[in-house]
């Protein structure tokens, strides 16, 4: 029998890389994912007592099962842009809970109206004649990957022919949208809110979600126990400042490798636009930025808007490894280090459980490595000093906890080759060292962090 990921796939995910098949290893095993908790979501509503999931409810979900399998047989590749979409995967996680909950939730309603929205969703992509009842929450109605309405809460009726798409709620007048073939939407009428994306990191590629519709794109998350600022609505003047930036991004990740650019490609599947950090002023155009990514929303990567194409290239880099490493870490067992928040982390002022660690120092491996290529390539001098300061952060902050990785006892033989090719990695940046000015500036920022972190947090591990 094979090993889920072959060790050559393994040794290069270690050292922050990957081609397209490694990646594509990842990408087919979250997606299978995805479908077993779909299953496991209408085998636990069929198992769930009355007073969780009322029959009536039951039914329903049953009839929004049929149209995603009439769908489904109509067009697979539509149906899983919805169903493959990463925020049906918040939903998913937090539906299921509901089910399995001893008593009823006051989320669970919400959820299982949202599994008639996802059904229309996909059948509207298969392109299918069909008629529905949805429901408005909070002035809004979210058909995922589509759009969304304006409406004041309550039921409505949905009638597409496949092609045209007619809302209508007894307050408002009916609403038209023209679903095409593409998988975008219009309508002349100002309370539909159609999807935004931005184009492809590569021709062949899909377009990227740039999501500010969908009800569950931070549900859940703990944006705020993260140091995130929440989600917002862009309009049209954010809408364009994402695009400008966006337009400089794929040259920029190059910079970092054609290997940053195929991650980009495969792996990013929606931004979910979230507002300013704190300090980054009013608007937003400080070069601070917050960014973030979340285990069930596989191939989501959440941030506020980036200053410039290159802060926007890093934060992709960033969240990406992330993404890779978490998929990673669900084919093959790393380590069985406990979960106790124990460690010292120089990017972070609180202490950090095994495998935050080791995300943080593989993430900050590749922006070493990033911001490195970006300095040895810098023609402007500011620029190259912006690189060279980063990179030098960076790589001081890794090398403050290798030792900690390196030195457990926990890792798996997978975990052992994984960390020993990050070292690998880390050891090759010293083959180019910034200036002398700012490592002595990264090593003392990480002194210091290290004091400020033991002040804090008194006996724990540094």
């Amino acid at each position: 029998m094979s090993p889920p990921l072959p060790d050559r796939a393994l040794r290069a995910f270690g050292r922050t890389e990957g081609d397209a098949d490694d990646l594509a290893l990842l990408v087919r095993d979250q997606d299978t994912r995805r479908l077993v908790l779909l299953r496991a979501l209408l085998d636990a509503a069929g198992a769930a007592p009355a007073t969780v999931c009322p029959p009536d409810r039951l039914d329903r979900l049953r009839r929004d099962w049929a149209l995603l399998e009439a769908a489904d047989r109509a067009d697979r590749t539509a149906v899983r842009a919805v169903l493959f979409h990463p925020l049906a995967g918040p939903w998913a996680q937090s539906c299921l809970r509901g089910l399995t909950a001893t008593a009823p939730t006051p989320q669970l309603q919400a959820d299982l109206d949202h599994a008639g929205a996802l059904a229309a969703a996909a059948a509207i992509r298969a392109r299918l004649a069909f008629t529905t009842r949805l429901t408005a929450r909070g002035g809004l109605l979210s058909l995922p990957t589509l759009g969304a309405l304006r409406m004041p809460d309550g039921r409505l009726d949905i009638r597409s022919t496949g092609s045209e798409l007619t809302l209508r709620h007894h307050q408002e007048k009916p609403l038209v949208v023209h679903a095409h073939e593409d998988g975008t939407t219009s309508s002349p009428d100002p309370r539909w809110l159609p999807a935004l994306s931005l184009p492809a990191v590569l021709p062949g590629a899909g377009p990227v979600p740039l999501d500010d519709l969908d009800p569950y794109r931070t549900a859940g998350s703990g944006l705020e126990r993260h140091g995130l600022s929440g989600a917002v609505n862009i309009d049209d003047s954010e809408r364009k400042a994402w695009a400008e930036s966006w337009s400089g991004v794929e040259p920029l990740l190059r910079i970092g490798g054609e290997h940053r650019v195929t991650e980009a490609a495969v792996l990013l599947r929606c931004l979910v636009p979230l507002g300013p950090p704190p300090g980054s002023g009013p608007t937003g155009q400080g070069a601070a930025h917050c960014s973030g990514t979340r285990r069930e929303a596989f191939g989501a990567v959440l941030s506020s808007k980036p200053a410039t194409p290159a802060y926007f290239a890093s934060t992709l880099v960033h969240e990406l490894q992330h993404t890779k490493l978490s998929a990673v870490a669900a084919l093959v067992r790393l380590h069985h280090e406990d979960a106790a928040p124990r460690h010292f982390a120089p990017w972070r002022s609180d202490p950090r459980p095994f495998d935050g660690l080791l995300q943080g120092a593989y993430s900050h491996i590749a922006l070493a490595d990033y911001w490195q290529r970006f300095a040895l390539g810098a023609e402007r001098v500011t620029h190259r000093d912006l690189a060279w300061a980063e990179h030098a952060r960076c790589r001081e902050q890794v090398g403050a906890v290798l030792p900690v990785l390196a030195g457990s006892g926990a890792l798996t033989a997978e975990g052992r080759v994984l960390v020993n090719e990050m070292i690998t990695r880390y050891d090759r940046l010293a083959d180019c060292p910034p200036p002398t000015g700012h490592l002595a500036r990264a090593q003392a920022y990480v002194s210091t962090a290290r004091v400020i972190w033991q002040q804090r947090n008194g006996s724990r591990r540094a």
